[in-house]
């Protein structure tokens, strides 16, 4: 007999599927969630789109356009269904913004964003593969590094 394990459904906050595999715990990580709030994580599920997805529900949360731009370019196939009563009142696909604002750093030690503390401002250059440019001193991003 195969045994399953069952997670109950959430009855308010949001549920983001169709994670990259192994990229929950960052995506976690960046949406700054209280300690008290209930949060679940599932890791290597089974997925019919891709072999393996993790999954992230999130108990009385609504998350804010910035978050989904977070979430957007750690995981850009992910999915957020927001719940409402047992149901799911609004699923949508995460997109990854033309510009992004206040959430990355550059890592260009010369940039003034660093020398002046001046929150980052990017131009999506491509999507996939994604290359972002500083509006600042133009150099492209090796890494991501996004602000909590």
């Amino acid at each position: 007999m195969k045994k399953s394990l069952k997670v109950k459904p959430i009855e308010n906050g949001t549920v983001i599927d169709h994670i990259n595999k192994g990229k929950a715990l960052k995506v976690y990580k960046v949406l700054n969630i209280d300690k008290n709030q209930t949060v679940t994580i599932a890791m290597n599920v089974s997925s019919e789109k891709n072999e393996k997805k993790d999954v992230l529900k999130i108990e009385g949360i609504e998350l804010s356009k910035e978050d989904v731009n977070k979430i957007s370019l750690i995981s850009p196939n992910a999915t957020i269904n927001i719940i409402k009563d047992g149901v799911v009142v609004r699923k949508f696909k995460v997109e990854i913004p033309d510009t992004i604002e206040g959430i990355l750093k550059c890592t260009n030690p010369n940039c003034i964003t660093q020398i002046e503390n001046i929150a980052g401002k990017f131009k999506v250059e491509e999507k996939e593969p994604l290359k972002i440019r500083c509006a600042y001193c133009e150099k492209f991003l090796n890494s991501i590094e996004i602000c909590r």
